[in-house]
């Protein structure tokens, strides 16, 4: 992949608005900086299928989202090249591929796959306390034809150690009913940092230092920490495929010690959601999946009729210094379940 984003420039941080979005319509991106460092982007380049946030940062300005295949690093893993930054999309609507598209799809497979095309910032808000971004795309068929209206709204915060994002996305059915067929390919995702993967003893192929891919028979898991825990108890591997309210990723990166959490919300539908986290990087809530995730014991086949909208709320806590406790993702969980 050819695109590499550039990073934007820090600026001096205003004394009353520490968050700040900047919108470069010309790099098909959208910046937000805290305190004038780099937090993320919103990035929509010709050579992804999907609008993403890339890369993620702690408050130290740590890179918690693998660089690979945007900005490769040293010892990443070089698969699932559709897994970039923190997404949103579904692995079968109307039969249509929306999770694996990529520019590695064949032309004459691109059929089976949909895009999701980024049409308009709508509003920007900077503040002291949060910045705002509400965004709007198309869920489009091969063809062009658009299937899905997205409205999301992006709620950027935090303080100390801590940043948080809130992602509240509106989809609305246009002229046909919308099936989201059970799939396990699903909806909120984060691709993790080397670091933050599971140790693991399989041979992969990874990035050397010129980012060429190389085959690894027998892998080095030196500084490679993470561990998934679920608010029901369940860790690591076993978490694939289990419901819980939220997952916290715990590990360090370096000398720092970080958690990682995605909040689900009673609002959501299949509250709770089943989690499909990978040890090998990815790190998703799939609240749509259900007989995949469920091994055909439970069934959703959620549907939109032309003209109605549903809408999924979920919360990601990017927090430095130390791995929180379930007791206080738990108050967090408590926080956000409140917010209407």
């Amino acid at each position: 992949m050819s695109f590499v984003p550039k990073e934007p420039k820090q600026g001096k941080p205003s004394k009353t608005q520490r968050f700040t979005i900047t919108e470069n319509k010309a790099g098909k991106r959208v910046d937000i900086t805290v305190d004038g460092k780099p937090f993320t982007s919103y990035i929509y380049p010709n050579e992804l299928m999907k609008p993403v946030l890339y890369p993620l940062r702690t408050a130290k300005g740590t890179l918690v989202t693998r660089g690979w295949p945007m900005d490769p690093r040293p010892g990443e893993r070089v698969d699932h090249p559709h897994h970039v930054g923190m997404w949103f999309n579904y692995g079968d609507v109307n039969g249509l591929d929306f999770w694996n598209n990529s520019t590695a799809i064949p032309a004459e497979k691109k059929k089976d796959f949909g895009t999701i095309k980024h049409r308009a910032v709508t509003k920007m808000t900077n503040g002291n306390d949060k910045a705002e971004l509400v965004v709007t795309a198309d869920w489009q068929k091969p063809d062009g034809t658009n299937l899905l209206l997205e409205e999301t709204r992006f709620i950027f915060n935090g303080q100390g150690n801590d940043r948080t994002i809130e992602r509240i996305t509106k989809l609305t059915a246009l002229k046909e009913e919308v099936l989201f067929k059970d799939n396990k390919e699903g909806m909120l995702g984060i691709r993790l940092a080397r670091e933050l993967e599971h140790p693991s003893n399989k041979p992969e192929v990874f990035t050397d230092a010129s980012g060429v891919a190389t085959a690894v028979p027998k892998l080095n898991n030196e500084g490679v920490t993470g561990k998934y825990i679920s608010s029901e108890g369940k860790t690591g591997d076993d978490v694939w495929g289990t419901r819980g309210k939220w997952v916290n990723l715990v590990g360090t990166i370096g000398q720092e010690p970080v958690s990682l959490v995605i909040l689900d919300n009673p609002q959501n539908v299949g509250y709770p959601t089943y989690w499909h986290a990978r040890g090998y990087g990815l790190y998703a809530a799939n609240p749509l999946g259900q007989k995949a995730m469920s091994n055909g014991k439970e069934e959703l086949n959620y549907k939109l009729a032309p003209g109605k909208s549903v809408t999924f709320r979920h919360k990601v806590i990017i927090h430095s210094g130390s791995n929180l406790t379930n007791e206080q993702v738990n108050a967090e969980f408590q926080k956000f379940s409140a917010v209407k």
